[in-house]
């Protein structure tokens, strides 16, 4: 026998059933969706009204897919998947639903979302790059993740490859709060190597989609799911970005959203970092170092496991022996170099130069990048 919770939260999801199915109908999107809920107060008034009040708000093809009905049948999977345990559908009318997606123009009318549904008003920051990123890139999106979850901030970010996946490793390594934005059916995990990322992320963090189950990746949703990235965030960390990518749409998004918008600079020789240096020629905040996003954020509240807020090089803090090993280090530079510019330079023999670079990328501390060149991680 269901109990009164069972029954409360069943009637909940069949309350909802509207709202998806609304959702689903061609031609609405969330602009108009908006439209109609203003007009009407409600999707089940919607479904309620005849054609001549319809027509006052939308054409008339949706119009008479609206006098269709609810088509109750196709909702059955979603009533499915929503009746599992940390399944959820937010609407506009729910209190949970974030209040900083109410500040931008065209809010999702709702989120399906699998999770803790309290990081939708936590203070959040954006940080997304490139899926090609280099291993340095992907070592500062972790690390900032990491940091900035110390001052109470959640990241949030896309679930992609590259820095996107590195953002919520940073945050779920340092037992913080992580937000996905996803561009398909919260019943599909894509890209499929993040899986075990995206279980991670359900489980400890937040996962969210304003796609119907069974949507598949398009490239028509993820600019999309990128104005939500932005809209949950005080501000937008771009770590690695070409000129044309995701990340700028997501920045431009970010700055029409008025959220602040950050980049890290790289390399001029390095097409990843390109589009950082776009950004900053446009006003984004040049960051090297966590104070930047502090400070310009008025970030008041003291990381708790740094002791230190500085940009200096913690190398300087511990001194040591120098070694070979570091001295082919220092002629690396922070730029790619191959394996005959390193034995010119160091004048070592080809030998002593591979087996010092052996050992360097297997201390972390270099990576081996395609054209047989060699790049110091910071």
């Amino acid at each position: 026998m269901a109990t009164h919770s069972e029954d409360s939260y069943n009637q909940d999801i069949v309350e909802k059933l509207p709202w998806i199915s609304l959702g689903d109908i061609h031609g609405i999107g969330s602009q108009t969706f908006c439209e109609l809920l203003k007009a009407f107060g409600s999707p089940s008034n919607v479904f309620s009204a005849n054609f001549k009040q319809l027509k006052e708000v939308v054409n008339d093809n949706i119009a008479t897919e609206i006098l269709k009905g609810i088509d109750h049948q196709a909702l059955a999977e979603a009533k499915h998947w929503l009746s599992q345990p940390n399944n959820h559908l937010i609407t506009l009318a729910d209190p949970e639903y974030p209040k900083s997606l109410l500040e931008i123009s065209d809010p999702p009318p709702f989120l399906y979302a699998k999770g803790n549904l309290a990081l939708l008003n936590q203070p959040g920051i954006a940080i997304v790059g490139s899926r090609n990123a280099s291993v340095q890139g992907e070592k500062n999106a972790e690390a900032f993740a990491h940091d900035l979850c110390a001052y109470g901030l959640c990241i949030v970010s896309g679930l992609a490859l590259g820095i996107d996946g590195a953002a919520h490793r940073g945050a779920l390594k340092a037992n913080g709060s992580t937000i996905a934005v996803v561009g398909t059916g919260l019943d599909i995990v894509y890209p499929a190597k993040h899986r075990e990322l995206a279980h991670q992320i359900a489980e400890r963090g937040l996962i969210i989609s304003e796609f119907a189950l069974g949507v598949p990746s398009k490239p028509q949703n993820f600019p999309k799911r990128n104005r939500i990235i932005s809209g949950l965030s005080l501000g937008c960390l771009v770590v690695e970005a070409n000129l044309q990518s995701g990340s700028q749409i997501t920045a431009r998004l970010a700055a029409e959203q008025g959220r602040e918008i950050f980049a890290i600079p790289g390399s001029i020789h390095s097409p990843m970092s390109k589009g950082c240096h776009q950004l900053i020629k446009q006003g984004a905040k040049l960051v090297d170092c966590l104070q930047d996003i502090v400070e310009e954020l008025c970030l008041d509240r003291k990381l708790a496991s740094i002791t230190e807020l500085n940009c200096e090089d913690k190398t300087l803090d511990t001194p040591h022996q120098s070694t070979p090993n570091d001295t082919i280090l220092n002629i690396m530079g922070y730029e790619p170099i191959t394996l005959e510019n390193l034995v010119a330079l160091s004048r070592l023999t080809v030998s002593d130069v591979s087996s010092m670079l052996m050992i360097l990328e297997l201390e972390g501390k270099i990576a081996s990048l395609t054209g047989g060149q060699f790049q110091k991680i910071m």
